[in-house]
């Protein structure tokens, strides 16, 4: 009788050897012999045949694990897989799409087939057809060898996510799926290489949005979330909009950003500790470089994602201003990111309290923000009239100090206004109404009025300069700005002043007031405006 045997058959018939008891006390060269010599010598030495045996194993156990048959598989797959390039000279895959070099229709072939150009990851698509538990023993396998880099692992276990399970990755799946595929993310995510970087942070976010689909456990969440902490600063902010579960009513889950933030700070806290200790090696100037760009790109970032969860009607005050005084503690160069977030939010909660808009002006610096920002600042109806003026005065100083002279000389009324704003609320039992105190449309219309005609002036004055030989454009440039400032002073609280008599109020210190004892005088009979 000639039996035929192949991959797809070969472990049948040594567990029905094993069964019949087929051994070679029984007869010389039985059939159990007979099979154990052709698994050695012809499959385990073939990397696709391996990979057919490990998966006809699973229909034959408990035999075939009792034999140590997937064992000698698993073993036989991974020694493999780990083998020097150079060396690979079979025909390694059936799954990934050839390189042109590797099928001679690169345009730049000489004719000569070259067998030597075998990428790090040739073995990563063949094992994706495994199944979740044989994939993890044979993972498990080669990271023991501890001669395959992280990065390989990392991108192995990426494309074994993307063909097993894409709708899950992509946030889209069957509800009846859910159960079979919680076993496999939460393998996948035991499988994550320890180092930083192996595996991208956009990959890490979508599968914490997958244990949230699946419903993992906690401490599989957390273990995920403290590797995408540890790699924040890669991240984008659509990789962040995680969607709230079903039943809440927010639009996105903001406590499990919260939660990736605090998990990047504890890995800063970390690293200053670690770099204390080797400040003598020649690695601890670049890492405190690494350490500061890192914290300004999670700045920059969360800012953005700010901005966007800001659009979300039933986000509360106290979330915003907690992910945002996170990051607060970066120093960073300009706050147009954390403005920007400011003005969306207060557009979509028109109705917020005086010590709401409070809490979130408090976010942000008026001294960093750039020109454009001040410019639409001080045109933006939305924010507290005090924060106006703030801007302006900033605005103010930073001119002056760009065209090099000293800290300009400002009218009593603004510096007052200005100091009060150094002061805390306490100060005045007036502060938190000024915080409500918004401009009107009409001055800020009237502000609007001037901004043009100073640019009418100024365009004006440009093109009379520019056609005088001595004509310095540079320093005309620097003192605009300064000119500019002080009109929009003289504007904004001329008509705050006029607002007040209308009123029926005495007319408070104006920018041109000289006589410090009339303004002491008039004090008294109105509202004194104050910044905390």
């Amino acid at each position: 009788m000639v039996v035929t045997l192949n991959a797809h058959n070969v472990i049948a018939a040594r567990c029905a050897a094993e069964y019949l008891e087929m051994y070679e006390t029984v007869e010389k060269g039985n059939l159990a012999y007979k099979i154990d010599a052709f698994l050695n010598s012809v499959i385990f030495r073939s990397w696709k045949d391996s990979i057919i045996v490990l998966q006809t194993a699973k229909s034959t156990l408990p035999w075939s694990e009792d034999l140590k048959l997937i064992s000698h598989c698993v073993e036989s797959i991974a020694s493999r897989a780990v083998i020097d390039t150079s060396k690979v000279d079979w025909s390694y895959t059936y799954n990934r799409k050839k390189l042109p070099e590797e099928n001679g229709s690169d345009p730049n072939w000489n004719g000569v087939r070259n067998y030597k150009v075998v990428p790090n990851d040739w073995w990563v698509e063949d094992l994706c057809e495994l199944e979740i538990d044989l994939y993890r023993r044979v993972i498990i396998s080669i990271n023991e060898k501890q001669i395959i880099c992280g990065e390989v692992i990392g991108e192995a276990l990426k494309a074994y996510a993307y063909r097993q399970f894409p709708g899950l990755i992509k946030g889209v799946t069957k509800t009846s799926d859910l159960t079979n595929y919680q076993s496999m993310v939460e393998t996948i995510i035991f499988l994550l290489p320890d180092e930083k970087g192996c595996v991208s942070c956009n990959f890490l976010l979508k599968l914490l949005k997958a244990t949230i689909l699946v419903n993992s456990g906690e401490e599989v969440k957390q273990d995920l979330i403290k590797k995408i902490g540890h790699q924040l600063e890669t991240a984008s902010v659509s990789d962040l909009l995680i969607r709230a579960q079903e039943g809440d009513t927010l639009m996105y889950d903001v406590d499990i950003v919260l939660n990736i933030v605090k998990a990047f700070f504890v890995r800063d806290r970390s690293s200053e500790i670690e770099a204390l200790e080797s400040y003598e090696t020649p690695e601890f100037k670049n890492h405190g470089i690494l350490s500061e760009a890192s914290k300004l790109m999670v700045a920059k970032l969360i800012d953005n994602y700010l901005a966007e969860i800001a659009r979300d009607q039933n986000l509360p005050v106290s979330k915003f201003v907690e992910l945002g005084e996170m990051i607060s503690s970066i120093s960073r160069p300009g706050h147009d990111g954390i403005y920007r977030a400011i003005d969306m939010y207060l557009k979509e909660h028109p109705g917020i309290s005086k010590s709401e808009r409070k809490r979130i002006c408090r976010l942000m610096d008026c001294k960093k923000l750039s020109v454009d920002a001040c410019m639409h600042a001080v045109q933006n109806e939305r924010l507290p009239l005090r924060v106006v003026v703030q801007v302006l005065f900033f605005e103010q100083v930073r001119a002056s100090a760009t065209s090099g002279s000293s800290t300009p000389d400002l009218p009593k009324s603004i510096r007052d206004y200005n100091n009060g704003s150094q002061r805390s609320s306490r100060s005045t039992p007036n502060a938190d109404e000024d915080w409500d105190t918004l401009a009107t449309v009409e001055e800020l219309k009237a502000l609007k009025g001037e901004l043009a005609a100073l640019k009418l002036e100024r365009r004006k004055s440009e093109r009379i300069l520019e056609g005088r030989p001595s004509f310095d454009k540079a320093a005309f440039h620097k003192v605009k700005g300064l000119l500019m400032t002080k009109k929009i002073f003289s504007k904004l609280l001329s008509s705050k002043n006029d607002k007040g008599d209308t009123s029926g109020s005495d007319s408070s210190e104006t920018p041109s007031s000289a006589n410090p004892e009339d303004a002491k005088s008039s004090s008294s009979a109105n509202r004194r405006i104050s910044v905390s």
